[in-house]
């Protein structure tokens, strides 16, 4: 059993160095409602999209999609951190009053821009002042609250003042992790079969048909 092991612990120290190799984009899914709001509410909106971030460029594309909201748009933002994560409420974080271009006065549309995070324009300023006074500390502390899903992204409506819909950031597994992980584990098994046939162990008993 031990010799299985040896191969597999290979396995999985690769799996922990090749994400960091090959990406460098992390990226958040989100699936925005009128329940998830806090008060939660009764808006048959819905909206989904993500925020892919990219720790190295210092950018952040953030698109989505939302639809039937009961009143037109006034404003959308992320805000961070809350102090639970996936729960509780925050300040807005990203450029006030909205972000550039986001479409108002609809009740449904489609978002997708990539925000300069070394730039003042893409934070609250007071986001800025209460996370350490520079872009720098503010990045970080963004990044932070979204990885530990203390960061969402919500609609304003003129219905909803506070937010119609929202939904917390959550992270989304790389496709080519996951392909890895299973090519991994195929390796770590055939290694070890080839070692067992090599130790001249006996082939396993097959029921005769």
């Amino acid at each position: 059993m031990m010799r299985f092991f040896g191969p597999v612990a290979v396995a999985v120290a690769m799996l922990g160095v090749a994400p960091f190799a090959r990406a460098q984009v992390i990226l958040y899914g989100v699936s925005l409602s009128g329940p998830a709001e806090s008060p939660s509410n009764a808006s048959p909106g819905i909206g989904s999209g993500g925020v892919d971030y990219n720790p190295t460029a210092h950018t952040m594309r953030v698109h989505f999609s939302f639809s039937g909201l009961t009143g037109t748009t006034t404003a959308s933002h992320i805000h961070a951190a809350t102090a639970t994560p996936g729960t509780g409420t925050a300040g807005v974080a990203t450029t006030t009053p909205t972000f550039a271009g986001f479409p108002l006065g609809v009740t449904s549309g489609t978002y997708d821009n990539t925000l300069d995070m070394t730039l003042s324009s893409s934070y609250n300023p007071s986001y800025v002042t209460a996370n350490g006074g520079t872009t720098t500390t503010a990045e970080a502390a963004l990044a932070a609250a979204m990885a530990a899903g203390e960061a969402y992204l919500n609609v304003h409506s003129t219905t909803f003042g506070g937010g119609e819909i929202r939904g917390f950031l959550t992270p989304v597994p790389e496709p080519g992790s996951l392909a890895l992980t299973g090519l991994a584990v195929l390796t770590a098994l055939k290694y070890s079969r080839r070692r067992r046939l090599a130790a001249g162990s006996p082939p396993p008993l097959t029921r005769p048909v």
